[in-house]
């Protein structure tokens, strides 16, 4: 079984604030040309996405160091929609084993909305026990740390820290994924990046169960 779990590439989708803006216009049509060309403008963390290391770390490795095995992961899906909005997900929820943790929060739910920003995150200790156990993260939402908005609270970590943490530990982070209900608990994720010699990339994130 097979199932998806990749927001669509499509023209004004949401991204992180302050990203490039997405468009996907027509450039060639079968009308006046004899064939469709379509056009693409859009950033390298746009929709579904890896980052790699070199997204936060100076020194950070990019994504065409990675041989095309490192893009496919024996997850471990853990179940967070009990969390409100702008909560903290604490180490206790870490798991001890897989190589990636898909936190499921349900914020796929709220894509395209202002609510979206607004989602759970990693706490920085649950981030650092991820790194400690070499675990990739991946996460239904735009960001493993808070993403800032008027609606911030004062005790949030500031900052990267949970990008930091993992990905100057050489763990991948995919974030937006959608569709984890349809995932399973345990579950192969392939999310292969386009082959972009960058800090990140759009995947298309598929669970194999």
């Amino acid at each position: 079984m097979h199932a998806d779990l990749t927001h669509r590439v499509e023209s004004g989708m949401q991204t992180y604030p302050g990203d490039p803006t997405v468009t996907v216009r027509e450039h060639a049509s079968h009308a006046a040309d004899g064939y469709r060309v379509a056009a693409l403008a859009l950033g390298s963390h746009s929709g579904t996405h890896v980052d790699a290391p070199a997204h936060t770390e100076p020194a950070g490795r990019t994504l065409d160091s990675y041989p095309p095995e490192r893009f496919a992961f024996d997850a471990v899906r853990v179940d967070c929609r009990d969390l409100d909005a702008r909560a903290a997900i604490g180490p206790e929820r870490v798991p001890g084993e897989g190589d990636l943790v898909a936190f499921w929060t349900g914020w796929d739910d709220h894509w395209g909305t202002e609510r979206y920003l607004d989602h759970p995150y990693l706490s920085p200790a649950a981030a650092e026990r991820c790194a400690a156990r070499g675990l990739a993260v991946g996460t239904d939402t735009l960001n493993p740390d808070p993403t800032p908005t008027d609606r911030a609270t004062g005790d949030e970590p500031e900052g990267f820290q949970a990008h930091h943490a993992l990905l100057g530990a050489d763990c991948l982070v995919i974030e937006n994924l959608r569709n984890l209900g349809a995932a399973g608990d345990r579950f192969e994720l392939r999310a292969y990046p386009l082959a972009l010699a960058g800090n990140g990339a759009p995947v298309r994130a598929v669970a194999v169960r």
